[in-house]
């Protein structure tokens, strides 16, 4: 399978380049990009899903796993089109729903140029009726930060138009305590 070529520079200070990534919904479509990374050992190994060793294998695969899942998205740079990694979350049923497994894989010829770090540290937003303060303190709560009101944006079941309150949470957002604990854990 032809390895996804991209044209990402380094810095001339070696730091990982400023490169437009962005995240959409992974289709039948994609299946020879998918190949790219889903046929290579290198970048499943640590991946519970088999090897893609033909296009009917990933074709297969993205028609029962991808498509029906909510929280699974295709990891594309620049202009957006062609994907070359994948990002997602797997909740876990055993845990009583407190807990999450985030998932991701990227082309191993795009491995350290802060391809994947830029894809799990995106934006997430809450939208909620300006009306629901319990929503709204649950996402301050867990430290989503308010950022206004978005007007006639929500329709009711009983299709009345209401405004809507928009937070928002950045990996920036993290509490400084985790993050120090985070640095003193071991590997």
């Amino acid at each position: 399978m032809d390895q996804v070529d991209v044209d990402v520079q380094q810095r001339k200070d070696g730091s990982p380049p400023a490169v437009a990534v962005t995240l959409r919904p992974l289709g039948l479509a994609d299946a020879d990009d998918f190949m790219a990374w889903a046929s290579d050992e290198r970048v499943m190994r640590f991946l519970r899903r088999p090897l893609c060793a033909t296009r009917e294998q990933a074709v297969a695969q993205i028609r029962d796993t991808v498509l029906g899942h909510p929280w699974f998205r295709a990891i594309c740079v620049d202009d957006g089109r062609r994907p070359v990694g994948q990002v997602s979350v797997w909740p876990y049923a055993d845990e009583g729903g407190h807990r999450a497994n985030l998932g991701y894989a990227l082309s191993h010829g795009l491995w350290g140029r802060g391809i994947a770090t830029a894809a799990i540290t995106m934006r997430l937003e809450a939208v909620t009726d300006v009306e629901n303060a319990r929503s709204q303190r649950v996402l301050e709560k867990a430290r989503f930060r308010k950022e206004g009101v978005l007007r006639r944006y929500i329709v009711r079941r009983s299709g009345e138009v209401m405004d809507a309150v928009i937070y928002s949470f950045l990996a920036s957002d993290r509490r400084p305590s985790m993050a120090r604990r985070e640095e003193k854990r071991p590997l």
